[in-house]
């Protein structure tokens, strides 16, 4: 009988009806047990709960097997997934045989809700309804376990759960907020959902992995995921709305129509979402509330601060369509990894031009740009043609192992090309480029981007686009790696860049426009004569 029909019959039990609707969806079934785990807060209900609570419906009836959620911090996202889901499988949904296997950065957090579980299964609310399906032979914190083959096990990453298989994998916040900043902790910590966690399920077709939790870096387990394109739905609700429109396979969207609207407002109001913002940060509140690594906009070197050279500003300049401003000065940047192995960072090189406008104004171009993982030989060969074809004045080469190597290489090449070309008295055409390795010593690289973040404010730092106002690829590329720094899976070209902006600043090419103009102001300034001397003592 449904519950439609079911309201109709005079003799209608209250508990038939808590036990229709509770079949039916979830939400109701965390509405009538919520005393049981927070008899004192009131439930506060909101469209975010209805949304996880509707994507793991979807999982229990087998639409989604993988399910990423990304939501801020006292979303309810433990209670949800961690205790009242399961019970739900367990209960109305007699998916008894049901076994969980569950991880967090620490394994007391998932005993924590192994221990709220039990308690919303032996209560009386759940007994009255659904006590007669399932008896419980294990009740510890570890492991509770019924006696129709299920069971629900609490672990940590690398615990000792690792060994277990189950039809649901659940992740609860894998990452320590704490040690969000710690690349050796995040790294293991992805390395283990790719090579142990990824593969504990019974049936890898049927059975579920869901992973809810908070951003903290780009290269978080999130950020594995999506950028690897792993196949999962993806649920993210920002806390509040960044225009995006966040749709999902099972017909969900953002309902939200309005900048800035509050995804929870009777839970987060304005004053509380102000002064989390205030008590954060800008980079705490954009990963954990926002669900985005780096503020929108960017970070200590924002998307909006690098001026785009299109056609519009060929025409304003007195530049041909398609063409850069004559340069003064063209310097290439190179970042070397430290090995050829494949794991470790890229090799980065940034071309730039500086040409100074009528005020005297020094101003830099990007011309070109690109990121990849070479052997040394391979390394060196783009590095020169890159350098002979974009006209480069000078190489810069951070001096670390790999790059002393890179530059000595670099220098016999070209010393060789002059020398056979001499030899066999042909023309010279080389392009020749003088070659500096650079000593980054005295500031690590956040220090080193904020201390070319006024350049980029003032707008002296220029970029090529399209006319429709978009970047070109390889320029977003290095646009995008700025703006999300320090908090992005690699920050390679964003050492070039400092490297080579720091480096014009350093030689006094690259000046502020009040620089540039307290220079000219003092060069006009009359010094005076000095006094006159004999040219010979007398």
């Amino acid at each position: 009988m449904d519950l439609a029909a079911l309201l109709k019959n005079p003799d209608i039990l209250l508990e038939d009806i808590d036990r229709l609707r509770c079949e039916d969806h979830l939400l109701p079934f965390v509405r009538r047990h919520w005393k049981v785990l927070e008899p004192v807060v009131p439930l506060c209900e909101g469209w975010p709960l209805e949304a996880i609570c509707e994507h793991l419906e979807a999982v229990t009836d087998g639409e989604i097997t993988r399910l990423l959620i990304n939501v801020p911090p006292g979303f309810m996202k433990s209670l949800l997934t961690n205790c009242f889901w399961p019970a739900w499988e367990w209960g109305p949904q007699k998916l008894m045989h049901h076994r969980f296997v569950t991880f967090s950065y620490a394994a007391s957090l998932t005993e924590r809700d192994n221990g709220r579980f039990r308690d919303l299964l032996i209560s009386p609310q759940f007994q009255n309804l659904w006590g007669k399906q399932f008896k419980l032979t294990k009740v510890g914190e570890t492991k509770i376990q019924n006696n129709r083959t299920g069971w629900k096990f609490a672990s940590s990453i690398g615990g000792v759960g690792t060994g277990e298989r189950g039809n649901r994998i659940l992740l609860d916040d894998p990452h320590n907020i704490k040690e969000g900043e710690s690349d050796a902790v995040r790294q293991e910590t992805c390395r283990w959902f790719r090579e142990s966690m990824s593969n504990r399920l019974n049936d890898v077709s049927r059975d579920a992995i869901v992973i809810i939790m908070q951003r903290v870096h780009e290269a978080d387990v999130s950020g594995e995921i999506l950028s690897a394109g792993l196949g999962y739905e993806h649920l993210m609700i920002p806390m509040e709305w960044d225009q995006r429109r966040y749709v999902t396979s099972i017909g969900w969207t953002d309902p939200r129509q309005d900048d800035d609207d509050l995804a929870w407002p009777d839970r987060f109001p304005p004053k509380v979402v102000s002064d989390l913002k205030r008590d954060l940060g800008e980079y705490g509140y954009a990963a954990q509330y926002q669900q985005m690594p780096a503020p929108r906009g960017g970070g200590i070197l924002k998307r909006g601060w690098w001026r785009r050279w299109d056609e519009n500003e060929c025409r304003t300049h007195g530049v041909p369509i398609n063409h850069y401003p004559g340069f003064d000065y063209v310097i290439a940047s190179l970042d070397t990894a430290y090995t050829e192995r494949q794991e470790n960072d890229y090799s980065a090189l940034t071309v730039w031009g500086l040409w100074k406008d009528r005020r005297g104004v020094g101003r830099l171009m990007l011309t070109a740009a690109w990121e990849e993982r070479l052997h040394l030989h391979d390394l060196v060969q783009r590095c020169l043609d890159t350098c002979r074809q974009m006209k480069v004045d000078r190489l810069l080469i951070e001096a670390k192992a790999a790059g002393h190597s890179a530059a000595q290489e670099i220098r016999r090449l070209m010393f060789d090309e002059i020398r056979s070309k001499m030899i066999g008295n042909l023309p010279t055409t080389l392009s020749s480029f003088g070659v500096e390795l650079i000593n980054p010593r005295g500031m690590d690289k956040v220090a080193r981007a904020y201390s070319i973040a006024p350049l980029f404010e003032e707008g002296l730092i220029w970029a090529p686009g399209y006319e429709d106002g978009t970047w070109r690829e390889w320029a977003d590329k290095v646009i995008t790696e700025c703006a999300v720094f320090p908090k992005a899976a690699h920050d390679d070209l964003v050492d070039s860049v400092t490297q080579a902006i720091r480096y014009l600043r350093n030689i006094g090419l690259a000046e502020r426009s009040l620089e540039a103009e307290t220079r000219v102001k003092q060069s006009l300034q009359f010094k005076g004569r000095a006094a006159q001397q004999p040219l010979y003592p007398s």
